[in-house]
């Protein structure tokens, strides 16, 4: 059998500028998954990034820890959800069609209930069948490209050895929901609750893949304790 990590990126800078990059606390927790994963003795034979810049440096973060690293592999295939672009283009279509989320989006700039539901919204719509929205990355291409990346991640890992891939929540969910054979009305909550830096752990050989652990933030939990820092943070 061979491990697959699959680590979310640390804290992005939500509210300046510009959001893709890691904010200091995202340095520091991806800073610290690596040195936590260095102490359990980890040694990626394989490495892989969306080409997001939160997902890149968190990887390079990470693997800097760590000794006899390999080359971070940059594959857009493991960027993540556009969701602004989905927001843009699906909103005024929703509003119309349910009288309810139009009262979300009249909500959402004072209450960020509002805007969580707002986006869970459009993410169900959007992988839903009845979607057919041009000018946008279909819910079909994003998670073949989602899944023709991470099988091929499973087909180049030899048994025995650990391979790592830095991404995103969304991407994370869809990859989880391959795995677990979910249909996609069912990838959203594997994607809400997602932690920055959590790691998610599928363990597989040339004819099984399992889920062995998702979303685990208990070495930021250890960490924050031990140093009285609050290192656990979804966004």
């Amino acid at each position: 059998m061979a491990n697959l990590l699959i680590i979310r990126h640390g804290q992005a800078s939500f509210g300046a500028d510009n959001y893709d990059q890691l904010s200091p606390l995202g340095q520091r927790q991806a800073d610290l998954t690596g040195e936590f994963l260095r102490q359990m003795g980890t040694r990626f034979s394989a490495a892989y990034s969306g080409d997001l810049s939160r997902q890149r440096e968190t990887g390079q973060r990470v693997l800097d820890r760590l000794e006899d690293t390999p080359d971070l592999v940059i594959d857009a295939r493991f960027n993540e959800v556009q969701t602004d672009e989905q927001i843009d283009v699906m909103m005024p279509i929703l509003i119309e069609r349910d009288p309810r989320f139009a009262d979300l989006v009249a909500a959402m700039d004072t209450d960020t209930k509002s805007f969580q539901k707002i986006i869970e919204t459009v993410f169900n719509y959007w992988v839903s069948p009845e979607c057919d929205i041009g000018g946008i990355q279909s819910w079909a291409d994003y998670s073949g490209g989602v899944v023709s990346a991470f099988e091929g991640a499973m087909a180049s890992a030899q048994s025995g050895t650990d391979t790592a891939i830095f991404t995103s929540g969304g991407t994370i969910a869809t990859m989880v929901g391959h795995v677990l054979k979910l249909t996609s009305d069912r990838v959203y909550e594997f994607y809400e609750p997602v932690f920055n830096c959590s790691i998610t752990r599928i363990i597989f050989n040339s004819r099984k893949c399992s889920l062995s652990t998702f979303n685990d933030v208990g070495h930021l939990h250890l960490m924050s304790a031990q140093l009285q820092e609050r290192l656990v943070t979804y966004r």
